[in-house]
């Protein structure tokens, strides 16, 4: 009469599925009906009026695990023989948002190398939900912790849709991080959503990027630090040693010394492993005061860096004598940089005048050749310019001379006719003084 065909998976147990009829047209004991389902389903069956039934849930559904049900239902009258009817039912079970994402793992590790390109993947976490359709559809998310005081999103990122994490757009450096942990969420699509956490370290693996750092001896630039050896130190006497670190780590900082250079190999050695140098001979008098060693560190990595260091050893009995044999020793290098740079100095200045006065010159040239050209070539005539007559400074009256002149040049001289016109010379008499004024006129044909 009525059949859900399909059913929530969290409905309470005593549910009505179906309601059905029966009709037997026998009588009496042959027209009794009896129904009956099979024994391993969750459902019974009640009989609620005559010949009237219903279909009942029995029992919990989980659609997780049984999604659907092929129900049949069996009517048998009480006649001798008894006769029977089946009906086949097809129930299926609708899901509900009530399994939350769970991850593969119960927590993830992961290594990267440092220096590593920004961006890059580094590994990938998998949750699954059970639930159906949107309630399954999982989305990733990082929780927000701090690292080193930083957000860990400055250091990692997700893919929302596939859970693949990247490292953001920054190399990590093992010499500030060696490892940081976080955590990730897994939130279904459901309505309410469900989540789950897991919690994932990432480790940071070291990579030789570090040269040795020497620490003793003390490599200074203008100061000369020297270590003494008596001429009576015996074989195997202790000169100094060199310490150095490498701040990376595993055999990347194993460090490893050797003598690379000096005044007499055949004096001095250096410890493999410790740095000690020692002397291999017992020193002599014929050994030099100065004697420089340079000696390298090297790490054990793959390729392998390194740093060099320059040991001074004065071969003396008394500090007179290694203060007279190290000063040139000390400013050798000094020396020969101020005399480069005095040098270029010198020659950028001399250059720099010699080209000013190249220019000077060759200016001046062509000014004068300019205007000799500009007089020999002008057809213009000179004005005349007559300056006024010289009065005396005192005031006083006195004589005045007037002389007139006529000054004429050969019709030959150059193509010209030049002639002086007019020379009027002035002459003020007055005591010791003595003074002429002349206007010339000029007149050229």
């Amino acid at each position: 009469m009525s059949f859900s065909t399909l059913i929530s998976e969290d409905v309470s147990p005593g549910t009505t599925i179906a309601v059905f009829n029966v009709k037997d047209a026998d009588s009496e004991r042959n027209g009794q009906i009896t129904c009956s389902l099979d024994s391993n389903l969750p459902f019974k069956i009640q009989s609620s009026l005559t010949n009237y039934y219903n279909l009942l849930s029995d029992a919990p559904f989980d659609r997780e695990t049984k999604a659907e049900y092929n129900i049949t239902l069996t009517a048998t009258d009480s006649g001798s023989p008894p006769l029977s009817t089946k009906t086949a039912l097809h129930l299926r079970i609708s899901d509900v948002n009530d399994n939350a994402p769970l991850f593969a793992k119960p927590n993830y590790s992961a290594f990267i190398t440092e220096n590593n390109v920004p961006g890059m993947s580094i590994f990938t976490v998998i949750a699954q939900d059970s639930d159906w359709n949107q309630n399954a559809r999982i989305s990733y998310f990082l929780e927000e912790t701090q690292v080193s005081g930083s957000p860990v999103s400055s250091y990692v990122s997700i893919n929302s849709e596939t859970g693949v994490l990247h490292a953001v757009l920054r190399s990590f450096d093992y010499e500030q991080i060696k490892d940081f942990q976080f955590r990730v969420k897994a939130q279904d699509g459901g309505s309410p959503p469900l989540s789950s956490n897991v919690s994932v370290k990432i480790m940071i693996q070291d990579q030789n990027d570090n040269p040795p750092q020497v620490l003793y001896p003390v490599q200074t630039g203008g100061s000369l630090v020297a270590e003494m050896v008596p001429r009576s130190a015996d074989v195997g006497y202790l000169v100094t040693k060199v310490v150095a670190v490498d701040v990376d780590s595993g055999q990347n900082a194993w460090l490893s010394y050797k003598l690379q250079k000096a005044t007499d190999r055949a004096l001095f050695e250096v410890g493999l492993q410790n740095g000690e140098i020692r002397t291999i001979r017992q020193v002599t008098d014929k050994d030099a005061v100065k004697q420089r060693l340079t000696v390298i560190v090297e790490d054990n990595g793959q390729p392998s860096r390194s740093a060099t260091v320059i040991v001074n050893v004065a071969v003396a009995d008394s500090f007179p004598e290694v203060l007279s044999e190290f000063t040139d020793f000390t400013h050798d290098k000094e020396y020969n940089d101020n005399l480069t740079f005095y040098l270029v100095l010198a020659l950028a200045v001399v250059s720099f005048l010699f080209i000013t006065c190249l220019v000077v010159i060759i200016s001046v040239k062509i000014y004068r050749w300019r205007q000799s050209r500009v007089l020999y070539h002008s057809n213009l005539p000179v004005i005349p310019y007559y300056p006024p007559r010289y009065s005396d400074t005192l005031g006083t009256g006195t004589l005045q001379h007037v002389y007139n002149y006529e000054v004429c040049r050969t019709t030959d001289s150059r193509k010209s006719d030049c002639k002086f016109d007019t020379i009027h010379i002035v002459v003020n008499q007055h005591m010791a003084n003595f003074n002429i004024q002349m206007s010339i006129k000029l007149i050229c044909h």
